[in-house]
């Protein structure tokens, strides 16, 4: 059965709609894990919550550790990439990537930036092979299907592929760049646009993003339906 990693980086803790300041990517990363529990309520979910609860940023100890041979590491080693191997453990369980952020600053929060760094990894989520420089990289996250839905809230609008200001998104291609490096193609998106306009321009937004997130995971069941997880 598929297994969902639910990924929530926003600093707002609560909902759009409910709650003063709250948040519209939590609001619709929910939205997608109810819909398919609707659907499936026997599938898992892990949740983190790195909005609130921000990885740890990469320092020279972690690079040492990262880039020492397995049979090398010392023993403080081991502690330093326990995050990391944890963070890493819970992304190779899943079957469903589920990342609600905001654009911040045109790009993506620094707590979503220090989860990537946390999680693509040599040895662990990428291998390299220096004899091969044409195409050093190798993704390991391919043994089989996965998915990655990247449900975003942005400020104005405008940022969309073919837009105005697509150029100035920084978010969902670097997101799309990451996990494909890794292995993880399939990638989907949907936005919730307009929060600083507010008013009728921000909630037809919201409707066409809850309603492209409904459509998204009927999409997503039938594929699933079509080819299983394998146990």
């Amino acid at each position: 059965m598929p297994h969902i990693l639910q990924i929530d980086a926003s600093a707002r803790p609560g909902f759009a709609g409910n709650d003063e300041h709250g948040s519209h990517s939590r609001k619709l990363s929910r939205r997608f894990v109810k819909r398919w529990h609707s659907r499936r309520p026997g599938d898992t979910v892990t949740h983190r919550d790195i909005g609130l609860t921000p990885p740890s940023f990469i320092t020279q100890e972690w690079i040492q550790s990262a880039f020492t041979p397995p049979e090398r590491h010392e023993p403080w080693m081991e502690g330093v990439l326990a995050e990391s191997d944890q963070l890493i453990d819970e992304l190779l369980a899943a079957d469903i990537l589920v990342i609600g952020t905001p654009l911040y600053n045109f790009g993506m929060p620094a707590a979503l930036k220090a989860w990537v760094d946390q999680v693509v990894r040599m040895g662990r989520t990428v291998d390299y092979d220096p004899t091969t420089p044409e195409d050093p990289f190798t993704p390991r996250l391919t043994d089989r299907q996965r998915h990655a839905v990247i449900l975003s809230a942005r400020g104005g609008t405008g940022f969309e592929p073919g837009e105005a200001l697509a150029h100035m998104n920084h978010l969902e291609p670097s997101l799309s760049t990451v996990l494909e490096f890794i292995g993880i193609s399939r990638v989907h998106r949907v936005a919730v646009e307009n929060q600083e306009a507010g008013g009728e321009l921000l909630a037809a937004s919201v409707a066409e993003a809850e309603y492209r997130v409904d459509e998204l995971v009927e999409t997503l069941l039938a594929t699933f339906r079509a080819t299983p997880v394998p146990a």
